[in-house]
Order: structure tokens, then sequence, then C-alpha cells
């Protein structure tokens, strides 16, 4: 059951509505407005979400791209076959396709590409999704053959992530701040601290997108994101930073409510490494510990689906063991008395610059501390975390939601920011790679789940809501999240 609002937001909302555009004319530009501002503009070379959510498919495309479903469609590659034994793909490119500098793209540059994603000096986040590539080559100017070390059931997906966008020799190094991709918008303007701006590429090789202009606009709080709304200084936010405000814009005419699903995992991330955590025992104590139905209510103002291991309930495959660690004190103290923490401990919970992390760390600190595990709240800036927390490793506990699509192999990394290893587990994944049946990969992904969940190597808390909101006028905005992407092809304001 969702949250009425606050009486101060109504109040709000009915003060600002007095000043807000009535529906005109078609327009041909769009306003965003976003919680987070990116590092850089370059998918290749950070983990930031907020990077691929800007560029992905509107200035970089990959060979294969990722619709709003989660199926696999063609892009810079128009078709492709795959060998009876799995391990040679051969993609046709699409022709007469120019980067934003006026570069041909051909095959050379996949080449390019893929072998720079791969590389030894790679920074790319997702550098895992290219490993079981053998070789790349150019059988001629628009045709390209890729050989793996060994089947892998996901390769085409994986080809479609915001990671393996193609990329030119010429413009790579400087795609951080000058993106140069293939895509139907190009980088116009980027304001620091305020807005990054797209304007349409006439040149576009392929359908031309609808819009003329599209400007993400960067909302730091929830407060000014229901201003800009109200005011018509943003036109749509992918997703409203303000669940406890939804149920106040439902009730305008104006605007669409839009409730969809993401990939966005949110997990109380735990170093299996730190002292306390390396025992299962303490690890399954706050499991017990968390009220995730309480949590989804006092922080998401009920928008979100509990889970129960590192997988979203809207796929085929998907397992429910949300109530596996059911909420009950008594087992969570039990569980650690036996770990010989019968008087508790502390422990440092770094928190990101999202609602959903911050609200979320002030009600798991409270659970908590209720069987003597006293936390440590430290807020930090999302620079510092992506340092301190995914780089270095240098946490006890933190709140992320996991945006990435189908990402559940993450967890069979050596050096990944969890510090969780384990053979089986391992083996699971290394033989849902080489898998391409669906119902063999449904059920490798069905004992991921559970040896996950048997662990309780973190804490899964629950699914991101996508809650959508945005001018009833406009047309084309994704209402689910499949993947991290604001795809803007599409979109466009009716009459």
């Amino acid at each position: 059951m969702k949250q009425p609002a606050p009486k101060w937001i109504m109040a709000l909302c009915l003060s600002v509505c007095l000043f807000a555009p009535d529906a005109g004319a078609a327009q041909s530009d769009l306003t965003l407005g976003i919680r987070l501002e990116p590092p850089h503009l370059d998918p290749t070379a950070g983990a930031a979400a907020a990077i691929d959510e800007i560029t992905y498919a509107n200035i970089f495309e990959g060979l294969t791209r990722i619709d709003e479903t989660g199926a696999v469609k063609p892009a810079l590659a128009k078709s492709w076959s795959i060998s009876e034994d799995g391990l040679t793909y051969t993609f046709s490119l699409q022709q007469n396709v120019k980067f934003h500098d006026g570069t041909d793209f051909e095959a050379s540059d996949v080449v390019f590409s893929l072998d720079r994603a791969r590389g030894e000096s790679s920074v790319n986040a997702q550098k895992a999704l290219f490993e079981p590539i053998e070789q790349v080559t150019a059988e001629d100017k628009y045709t390209v053959k890729m050989t793996l070390k060994r089947p892998t059931g996901a390769m085409l997906f994986n080809l479609g992530w915001g990671d393996a966008i193609m990329v030119a020799p010429e413009s790579a190094e400087t795609n951080k701040a000058n993106p140069i991709g293939t895509g139907p918008f190009k980088l116009a303007k980027w304001v620091k601290g305020d807005s990054i701006t797209l304007a349409k590429n006439p040149d576009y090789w392929g359908t031309p997108a609808k819009l003329e202009k599209a400007t993400f606009k960067i909302v730091a709080d929830a407060a000014a994101s229901l201003s800009a709304l109200m005011a018509g200084d943003v036109d749509a936010f992918p997703i409203f930073p303000a669940p406890e405000m939804l149920t106040s814009i439902e009730a305008d005419p104006r605007f669409k409510v839009v409730i969809g699903t993401t990939e966005g995992e949110t997990i109380l991330a735990t170093n299996n490494a730190e002292q306390h955590f390396k025992d299962v025992r303490v690890r399954k104590a706050m499991a017990h510990a968390i009220n995730r139905q309480a949590l989804i209510d006092g922080a998401m103002f009920g928008y979100g689906t509990p889970i129960g291991s590192h997988f979203a309930p809207h796929n085929p495959a998907y397992v429910d063991l949300s109530k596996v660690y059911d909420y009950d004190l008594d087992k969570a103290r039990a569980l650690l008395k036996e770990a010989g923490y019968e008087a508790g401990f502390s422990a440092r919970l770094f928190l990101p610059p999202t609602d959903y992390a911050r609200r979320s760390g002030l009600i798991i600190a409270s659970d908590l501390k209720k069987i003597g595990i006293d936390l440590e709240i430290i807020n930090v800036e999302w620079a510092q975390w992506l340092k301190q927390v995914f780089k270095d490793k240098d946490y006890d506990l933190t709140i992320i939601s996991h945006t990435e699509p189908m990402d559940i192999d993450i967890y069979a990394r050596d050096d990944y920011y969890f510090n969780y290893h384990n053979a089986d587990f391992n083996k699971i994944i290394t033989d849902l790679n080489a898998t391409a049946d669906v119902a063999k990969r449904t059920e490798l992904l069905h004992q991921a789940q559970k040896k996950l969940n048997d662990d309780a190597v973190n804490g899964f808390l629950f699914q991101l809501a996508k809650t959508g909101v945005w001018n009833a006028r406009i047309k084309g905005l994704w209402a689910n999240a499949p993947i991290q992407a604001n795809d803007l092809t599409a979109v466009e304001w009716m009459d």
C-alpha cells in the first residue's frame, strides 16, 4: 500500500501549479531530470550508471542493442551468424555509418573497440564481458569475425551493454569530455553541475531522432524535483527521486506516473573479507534482522519488491527466495551468539548520495542495533564511494542498487568488491556462460540464485522500481529499465 504524501508536498503542488504552463504547440526539445551527474561521458571507462543513462543509444551504439523488453536487436551490426560449435560469430555491419567527427565506421573500428575493451590496459568496468573473446578480425570493410575461447550463451546480449559500444581510434582517448559516437545525438554542451545537452545528429545513418534537442538537467533534491516538474522547467523524470510525492502527481492530468521495473537489485553490500562478515552466521543473522517490507514502506514509500538473491523478479528465470530469511530477531541473536558475537560489534556503513541509500541506511542501522550490531553511518559522495568502496574495497557495509542487466556473474569475479570467493558458485557461472539452451540456462540461474541466498553473501533487500514521471504529451520514453539507459531515439511530443 502506497503511503500518502506529506501535507507540505500537497501544498507545494497547489502553489506551483498556478504557474505551470498549459499544453501548447508541438515541441522538438525535451528536458529530463536526473539525480546524479556522471563523472564523465565514456561508457568504456567508468562504472557509474549515470554515464550510460545519458549516452546509451543516444551518443554511442554497439554491434547489438537491448530494447525496452530486454530483447537483443541489431544495431551497428545489421545481422550475424553463429557457427554450429558456438565459437565463431560473423557480423555484417551497417554501411555508410559515420562517427560524429565525420570519420567512417568500418570493421577496423570494431576490431579496435573490442581489442581495447579486453586488452591488458583496459579500464572497462565490465572487462570480464569480453574475456571469452579469443580473436576479432576484419574480413572486409563491412564484415567482422569474432572467435571465442568457449561457447558463451550471453555474448550477443553482452555486446549490447553500454560498456561494449563502438569507438574510433581517433577519438577514443578523449571521449570522457568530448564523446564521439555514431548515435542519433551529439554532445552540444555540458555545464558542469547543471546540465548536459544533446543535439540531433543530422548525418545519422539510421532512423533520425524526432527530437532536435534533449537536455539532461541535474536536480539534486526532492523538493526541487517537484518544483521543476510543476513549473515546466523539467518535462520528465525517467526515475522520479521522491516516491512519496507520486500520489499527488498522479492526481494531476498534465502528467503520467509510470511505474515499471528495473534491473536494480538493491543490496546491503557486505565485505566478505572483513573479520566479522567472514562468518556466514553473522551474514544470516543480519538477513533475519532486516524487515524488508518495512524497509520498502519506510524508505521507498511502498515502491519496490522484496528479493532474496541478486536477480530481477521480472526475469522468467527468477526464483522467489525473499522469505527464506524471515524477520526474526530471536533467530538473528542466536546466530550471532553461535558465531561468538553475543555482545555484538561495531561496523562502518558507507552510504552514497542516493535517496534510497540514505533512507534505507537509517532504517537498517536501527534494525541491526536491535541485535547488537552498531553501525557508524558514513555519508560519502559518489566519487568517494567509487574509489574507497568499489575500487579499494575499504568498507564494511554499503547500500547500493546494482542496475546492470543480468549481472549475477559479478559474484564469480575474483577481484570484485564483495570479496566473495566460492568455487561451487564459480562453476555454476562457468557452466552458464557455456550454455545457450534456454531450459538449461534457467536451471543454472536457479542454482546461482539459491547459492547466493544460502551463503547470504549480501543483504538482498529489494528490487528498485522505475518511478517514471513525465508530461502526458510525451511518448516514447521507456516504462521499464532492462539496462541503464534513457533511450531517446523514439521520443516525441504529441500534439
